[in-house]
C-alpha cells in the first residue's frame, strides 16, 4: 500500500511503502545534487553509528531522483516537545549531533554538495533576509549602510577559529528530528557542508517554534558544548565566544526563509513562526549583539515594532475587515490563517464616475447618501451579512482566532470603503465578543470597532 506524506519546507515528495510487518519510504526529489548528498551522507552517518535514516536504494533519472529510506514513523521530535520525556530526547539529539559534527571530514566530505561556508554564502544568506523578508514585508531601509553592517557581521562569522569548525548541517531543528523507539534521528542534511558547528546548536536551541525556556537553551548548550568539546578537545570558552554572532546571523537566515515561505509563498506554518523569531531579534538586541551595526540595528527595532506580528497576549477572535483596489492585489494575511471573505463591489453604482464625488471617499457623507439611494447596495449588503455573519458566530463557538472580511472595487475609493465600515460597524455591534477592526488600505485609514473579550489589546 502507498500513502502520500505530507511535505514540510521543502518540494520533495515522500510516499509511505508498507506490506505487512514492512514498510519504508519513497522520496521523489527534483535536485539530484543534494538527493546524492542525502544518501551519501547519510550512508557515510549510518557506517559510523550516527542515528540517520538507513538508504535501502536509489535510482537516478535525468528529470527525477528516487530513493528508498527506513520508515522512521510520523512523530518529529517538534510534535513531541509537551511530552515527558522530551528533555531526555532533546539532551541525546544534542550529544547526537555533535559526534556528528566531529566525525572525521576525511569520512563525509566527498559526499557533500556545497563547499565550505564562505563570505559568498554567508552574505548570501544575510541578503535573503533583506530580500525575502524585509522587501516583501515593506520596510525602508538603507542599501549602503545595511551592506556595510553585512560585511561587518559576515567578517565576524569567518573570523570563528578553524578548530571549531565541523559538519554543520545548517537546517538543524527539531522539526528535523524524527524519534522512532525513543530514540532521535537526524533527517535533512542535504545542505551540509564544513562550517562553524556551533551554528546548528544554535539553529536548534533557539529555534522559534520550539519556545524552549531560557533555562532549557542554557542546559542544552551546556550538553552539546561539553559534549563537542571533549569529542574535538576544544577550549569551551573559545567555542563558546561565538554564540552572538551566530545567534544573530542565523536569526536573519530564519527571517529570510519566514519571509519568502511566509509572506511570498503564503504558508502558513512559517507565517505563525514569525512573532516568535521577532522576539528571537528582540532579545539579541536587549544582549547587545546587535551593537556595532547601526543600520541593521534600525532595521530590526522596525521589525520589533511592527504591528503586524505582535504575539497574541490571549485568545479571542479577532475580525480585520479591509477595503482595497483590485488593481493593488488582495490585502495581506500575516495570521498564517490565509484570509477569508473577498467580496467584489465593482458592479455597484459607482460614485466615482461624477466629478462631485471624485475626491471624497466612502467615508464622506455625500457619497454615503449616493450610495444609499440605491436598494442594490441594500441588497449586497444584507447578502454579505447573511454569509459572514453565520462563519463569525461558529468562528467564536470553535474558539478560533482570526477572520479577514475585505471588499475590493476599481480604485478602494467609494464602493469598497462605504461597505467595508458599514459591515465593520454592524460585526461590532452584532457580535460584541469579537475584536472588530477596519482597514482601508488605499486610504490609509485604520480604526478599532470593538474590543471584544479576551482579545489581546
Amino acid at each position: 500500500m502507498a500513502v502520500r506524506l505530507l511535505g514540510a519546507g521543502s518540494d520533495r515528495i515522500y510516499w509511505r511503502l508498507s506490506s505487512p510487518g514492512k514498510s519504508a519510504v519513497g522520496v521523489i526529489a527534483d535536485n539530484e545534487a543534494e538527493a546524492r548528498a542525502f544518501v551519501d551522507l547519510a550512508r557515510c552517518f549510518h557506517a559510523n553509528g550516527i542515528a540517520v535514516p538507513e538508504i535501502y536504494g536509489e535510482c537516478w533519472n535525468p528529470n527525477e531522483c528516487v530513493y528508498l529510506q527506513q520508515d522512521l514513523g510520523d512523530n518529529d521530535l517538534l510534535s513531541l516537545l509537551s511530552s515527558p520525556d522530551a528533555e531526555s530526547l532533546l539532551e541525546k539529539s544534542m550529544i547526537s549531533l555533535s559526534r556528528m559534527q566531529t566525525l572525521p571530514a576525511v569520512e563525509w566530505e566527498r559526499c557533500v554538495a556545497f563547499p565550505p561556508l564562505s563570505e559568498r554564502q554567508v552574505m548570501w544568506d544575510l541578503n535573503y533576509f533583506k530580500y525575502a523578508y524585509l522587501k516583501p514585508a515593506g520596510i525602508s531601509f538603507s542599501e549602503d549602510r545595511l551592506e556595510d553592517d553585512f560585511s561587518s557581521l559576515c567578517a565576524a562569522v569567518l573570523s570563528i577559529p578553524s578548530e571549531c569548525n565541523g559538519f554543520m548541517m545548517r537546517d538543524c531543528q527539531s522539526r528535523n528530528v524524527m524519534v522512532s523507539d525513543g530514540t532521535p534521528y537526524w533527517i535533512d542534511f542535504q545542505g551540509g557542508r564544513r562550517g562553524p558547528a556551533l551554528y546548528d546548536a544554535v539553529s536548534f536551541i533557539y529555534q522559534a517554534r520550539a519556545g524552549f525556556t531560557a533555562d532549557l537553551r542554557k542546559r542544552l548548550l551546556e550538553v552539546y558544548s561539553d559534549s563537542f568539546c571533549k569529542l574535538r578537545t576544544v577550549d569551551r570558552e573559545v567555542f563558546l565566544s561565538a554564540l552572538p554572532v551566530l545567534r544573530l546571523f542565523r536569526a536573519l537566515q530564519v527571517m529570510g526563509a519566514y519571509g519568502f515561505r511566509g509572506l511570498v509563498q503564503h504558508r502558513s506554518h512559517f507565517i505563525v513562526s514569525i512573532p516568535q523569531a521577532l522576539a528571537n531579534l528582540s532579545e539579541l538586541v536587549e544582549e547587545g549583539a546587535v551593537d556595532g551595526y547601526p543600520e541593521l540595528m534600525r532595521v530590526i527595532r522596525t521589525l520589533i515594532d511592527d504591528s503586524r506580528f505582535r504575539m497574541p497576549e490571549a485568545k479571542g477572535l479577532e475580525v480585520k475587515v479591509y477595503s482595497f483596489s483590485y488593481k493593488k492585489g488582495y490585502p495581506d494575511d500575516f495570521t498564517g490563517n490565509g484570509g477569508g471573505f473577498m467580496f467584489d463591489c465593482r458592479a455597484l453604482p459607482n460614485p466615482g464616475r461624477y466629478d462631485e464625488y471624485k475626491q471624497l471617499t466612502g467615508l464622506d457623507l455625500p457619497v454615503i447618501d449616493f450610495l444609499k439611494k440605491y436598494k442594490e447596495i441594500d441588497d449586497y449588503i444584507s447578502h454579505v451579512k447573511a454569509l459572514v455573519g453565520p462563519a463569525v458566530k461558529r468562528y467564536l463557538e470553535r474558539g478560533f482566532t482570526s477572520l479577514q472580511v475585505g471588499f475590493g472595487c476599481t480604485g478602494g475609493q467609494h464602493r469598497s470603503v462605504y461597505c467595508a465600515e458599514t459591515v465593520s460597524a454592524w460585526l461590532a455591534a452584532e457580535y460584541p465578543d469579537a475584536r472588530v477592526s477596519v482597514c482601508h488600505r488605499e486610504r490609509g485609514v485604520a480604526s478599532v470597532k470593538s474590543e471584544g473579550k479576551g482579545v489581546r489589546k
